[in-house]
């Protein structure tokens, strides 16, 4: 994703907001982001459109850390205090629970699959409504990272592919493109679930135990933040094969 880009759609819903529901705080209007991501590259996009927070904007940082189920609340709150602005730069299922809570604060989203395929927009050249955002395609290269994987270590033969079940559309997005695309370069792959950091180390030793030569992680925004967990569990166990990550947007870089 373009970090300019998407501030910039930030900066502009946050403009939208009716002056005379802002005249009627006493606060500063408030951001709520909704998704792990780098603070300091944010604040400093933000300001990059006017925007600098505790002068004329304060940014709320909400990170669900996989719990997916707790979205639909976090959402209810946010429209319940009258948020400028709901930003979730990074998640289809935040963005989506953002659009089921309200029709009137502006929503701007980062996706990884087609946004008119979940209703968060009526079309990509006209969104209508009250969200905006970018598809970043995460999901749709897939397959692309796989064959990349494999020729990093073209010696590999089975890969275990590390999924969050809690993320539907991750999940299912995973498991509709990598057989084939595993089949077809000589690949097998084992399915790995973890919703939890417990999860995760269940995983990978399950992993190592049936001798992968190489692990897989979804792209899923609670894997991919704990990529510290992955490495030291990789130095744990010795674990030499490569553990190529989803690249996150530059927005969260």
């Amino acid at each position: 994703m373009n970090k300019r880009k998407f501030i910039t759609l930030l900066g502009g819903a946050a403009a939208a907001w009716p002056l005379a529901a802002r005249a009627q705080q006493s606060a500063l209007p408030i951001i709520g982001v909704v998704k792990a991501l780098r603070v300091a590259a944010f604040r400093k996009g933000l300001s990059e459109t006017g925007y600098v927070e505790g002068q004329n904007v304060a940014v709320e940082y909400h990170w669900f850390a996989g719990e997916y189920d707790r979205l639909p609340m976090l959402m209810a709150d946010l429209v319940r205090r009258r948020v400028a602005v709901i930003a979730t730069p990074g998640g289809t299922l935040a963005a989506s629970a953002a659009k089921a809570a309200t029709t009137t604060i502006p929503i701007v989203f980062g996706v990884g699959e087609d946004p008119v395929k979940h209703g968060l927009v009526s079309s990509l050249a006209r969104p209508g409504g009250n969200a905006t955002g970018m598809n970043i395609f995460i999901w749709e290269v897939a397959a692309k990272r796989l064959g990349l994987l494999r020729e990093l270590a073209p010696r590999i033969s089975r890969v275990g592919v590390l999924i969050n079940p809690g993320n539907a559309p991750s999940a299912e997005a995973t498991l509709r493109d990598l057989p084939e695309a595993a089949g077809a370069i000589g690949l097998q792959i084992q399915i790995l679930n973890a919703s939890s950091s417990r999860e995760i180390e269940a995983a990978f030793a399950a992993m190592v135990l049936d001798r992968a030569d190489a692990l897989f992680v979804a792209a899923d925004t609670f894997l991919i933040s704990r990529a510290s967990n992955l490495r030291r569990l990789r130095r744990a166990t010795g674990f030499r094969r490569p553990i190529p990550l989803a690249r996150r947007s530059k927005l969260a870089d």
